[in-house]
């Protein structure tokens, strides 16, 4: 067996988590959270079992209640309804996330038509469009450039939800160069570095293994995209929640099985599919590539301030 590295939870699912295990540590349940607090059913049951309640929209958390946004981010149209009902909210936004919803307004107070390179109905999406929704539009694609309307192509910029790779917005971008050449860029990149090492890692090991196994939930983007690479790259991968879903004909003539995690997928959970497939026979562990250095987001203010 061979462990990718990097693998499992970046430092924004690290927070987000920790925001809300704290607030039961100090508070006890309810905790409402909007949204899953990450993309993971794991640990969005952990937390249920805890005294978390999930709620789709703010309106459905009791007026004055605890209220944590997700990692996801949020709009601002959120923030005015959940000030509206006098809910004690927590922000686990991800400051990665947190930087392009910067990033947007900023582009609009220059007056530029501001172009998002990202998945409709991803959390993060909507809450980054509900930013400047007079001001933006969504591409998926690139045959979605060339039809995008803006009022200035030579007033345009372009930023990226996180949780997709470089390869991924590749094409995408390059169409929006070639449509606009004037394009305004963040001076830093959107892209979630864990989303691409984890990446990375699966394109150098999957070649290297008959079997890839990728701990994830199915609405998890940057799990399903590890799974999907390493299909690409030539080999069998599952995506699986927990180690209950490995089916034993997955491992039948192979000889290297790999075992790689989404960045929502806490380490236990990898840790129990090698206990899982421990029961189908001996073999040997060994980790592939370098872990990634540790990194670590200070935790919200507004935690302090419950707690006082």
């Amino acid at each position: 067996m061979l462990l990718a590295n990097p693998r499992g939870c970046c430092a924004g699912v690290d927070r987000a988590i920790a925001v809300v295990d704290q607030l039961l540590d100090q508070h006890g349940g309810p905790v409402y959270v909007r949204k899953e607090i990450v993309h993971n059913r794991e640990v969005v049951e952990r937390l249920r079992s805890r005294g978390a309640v999930f709620v789709e929209e703010v309106d459905e958390a009791p007026e004055g209640a605890i209220l944590v946004f997700s990692a996801h981010g949020i709009s601002p149209e959120v923030r005015r309804v959940a000030k509206e009902r006098q809910l004690r909210v927590v922000d686990a936004t991800c400051p990665l996330v947190s930087k392009v919803h910067y990033e947007a307004i900023k582009f609009a107070k220059a007056g530029l038509h501001v172009l998002l390179i990202g998945h409709a109905d991803h959390d993060e999406v909507v809450g980054t469009m509900g930013e400047i929704p007079d001001q933006i539009s969504l591409v998926e694609s690139a045959e979605d450039v060339e039809r995008v309307s803006v009022p200035d192509p030579d007033r345009v910029a372009v930023i990226t939800q996180t949780t997709l790779s470089v390869d991924e917005t590749r094409e995408v971008m390059q169409a929006v160069r070639r449509r606009f050449p004037n394009v305004k860029t963040p001076a830093r990149d959107d892209i979630c570095y864990a989303t691409q090492n984890r990446q990375d890692a699966v394109r150098a090991l999957a070649p290297q293994c008959d079997v890839m196994l990728v701990v994830g939930s199915h609405n998890s983007s940057n799990s399903l995209r590890l799974q999907e690479l390493a299909e690409q790259l030539g080999t069998k991968a599952h995506l699986v929640d927990d180690a209950a879903q490995i089916q034993p004909e997955w491992l039948t003539g192979a000889q290297r099985v790999g075992v790689t995690a989404g960045a929502s997928s806490p380490e236990y959970l990898s840790q129990a599919i090698v206990a899982r497939l421990r029961e189908f026979g001996d073999f040997e562990i060994s980790e592939h590539g370098e872990p990634e250095p540790e990194i670590i987001f200070t935790m919200p203010r507004e935690i302090s301030r419950l707690s006082s």
